[in-house]
């Protein structure tokens, strides 16, 4: 048993973050119980990848760590354990720094849009704070994306399922320009197709290789960007297979069919090669059968039963024997940077050996839950729900759930 301790919910974006050296020094402060036990802090950063300057870390004005500089372009997780003894009951202060006297050194991602955060910077290497005009451009108020996992306490359960509102004008204009095909009368598997098709067909991926402009979880936004190639202040928008799945969640609820965004790692939340899929709620076999729209691919056995994200796993090693790819693919596959994905890693189901899901669903309705660049760091989002088997390698993440809350039908979907 364990319990996490956080303020933020991990909604950071890479392009605007907190720099660190000797005078820029951040701090952040978190309530935190008597415990008797080490604990685990968690901080999101990234090191410059010709740095050599360890980041120093304290806890309540005591040095406790340094860590050493590690090669990796992203912002990523990283870990200490601290000893009861260094830790008290109420305010505990956290602080990062390094003795670089540029910004070249580290980073700590952030997530902005608080009037009252409890992280603080310093310009005068901590003579004074502010919890104002932070991050590197001095610009607006934020909480650093830092927790801590006490060995004593238990998570909360996860969260129920949160579905759109079918009577919004936002759903009302997002039906009108959906597929006539995914609107009649056809199975579920059919529907989803259809809208599957109709987005992969169309869109463009764009990674972060060629861009760092994220486009907004807004179906009828990610359509019109990504199949123009244009989209905020006139600069090439990130649109990738989170904005793909995004979208078919939206669109599937729009036609009546429950629909929720699935995330996976091939490791620990610093992976690589993980990927972002859907799953949508088949009424005729009374199951979540998992798709994934930008390849406009589902999985199937015997060219009937869907495949659930448990029944994807189990086969992920032949993966190849069970997909099954929509007419989407083709516009996909002439994409070179998705050549090695879709020839090498798909296959075997390199991407799917740890999976999460979005617990939430009602993107249109409320925007303000959706995650600004999800695909661009490490997974960090406090809205995954991790398979409760995973707790040792995701003890950054609050939520933890088991087969029947994965595998359940779903439960207050309107219609």
């Amino acid at each position: 048993m364990s319990k996490l301790f956080y303020t933020e919910a991990g909604h950071g974006q890479p392009n605007m973050s907190e720099e660190l050296t000797t005078f820029r020094r951040a701090r952040k402060v978190l309530d935190l119980p008597a415990t008797s036990k080490s604990a685990t802090v968690y901080a999101l950063m990234r090191a410059y990848p010709d740095s050599k300057v360890p980041l120093r870390f304290s806890v309540n004005g005591r040095e406790i760590a340094t860590l050493p500089a590690m090669p990796m372009p992203w912002y990523r997780w990283y870990q200490f354990t601290v000893e009861a003894k260094h830790l008290r009951r109420g305010e505990n202060v956290f602080e990062l720094w390094c003795d670089a006297t540029a910004m070249n050194a580290w980073s700590i991602g952030l997530e902005s849009g608080y009037e009252a955060p409890r992280s603080f910077i310093s310009d005068n290497s901590g003579a004074e704070w502010r919890n104002h005009h932070m991050g590197y451009l001095n610009t607006f108020r934020a909480e650093y994306i830092l927790r801590v996992r006490l060995e004593d306490g238990q998570d909360a359960p996860p969260p129920p399922f949160k579905w759109e509102d079918p009577g919004t004008a936002r759903m009302e204009s997002l039906r009108r320009v959906i597929p006539e095909a995914a609107k009649g009368k056809g199975s579920s598997l059919e529907k989803a197709q259809a809208i599957m098709g109709w987005l992969s067909s169309n869109i463009e991926h764009a990674n972060t290789v060629i861009t760092m402009q994220n486009a907004p979880w807004d179906p009828e936004t990610v359509f019109d960007w990504g199949s123009k190639q244009r989209g905020h202040n006139g600069m090439r928008p990130l649109v990738h297979c989170v904005h793909f799945s995004a979208t078919f969640v939206s669109c599937a609820q729009a036609v009546g069919i429950p629909a929720r965004c699935a995330v996976f790692t091939n490791q620990q939340p610093d992976g690589w090669f993980g990927h972002f899929t859907a799953e949508f709620w088949s009424a005729e076999q009374k199951k979540w059968a998992m798709v994934d729209p930008q390849g406009n691919a589902c999985f199937m056995r015997n060219d009937s039963e869907l495949l659930s994200i448990a029944e994807v796993q189990q086969v992920r090693p032949e993966l190849a024997k069970y997909t099954k790819f929509g007419e989407g693919i083709e516009s996909q596959k002439k994409n070179p940077r998705l050549k090695g994905f879709i020839f090498d890693r798909y296959p075997v189901g390199t991407s799917f050996k740890h999976r999460s899901t979005w617990y939430r669903s009602d993107l249109l309705t409320n925007p303000i839950y959706n995650p600004p660049a999800h695909g661009s760091t490490a997974y960090c989002e406090t809205g995954l729900v991790w398979d409760e088997k995973e707790k040792d390698l995701f003890g950054m993440f609050p939520h933890f759930g088991d087969e029947a809350y994965f595998s359940g039908a779903p439960v207050g979907f309107p219609g």
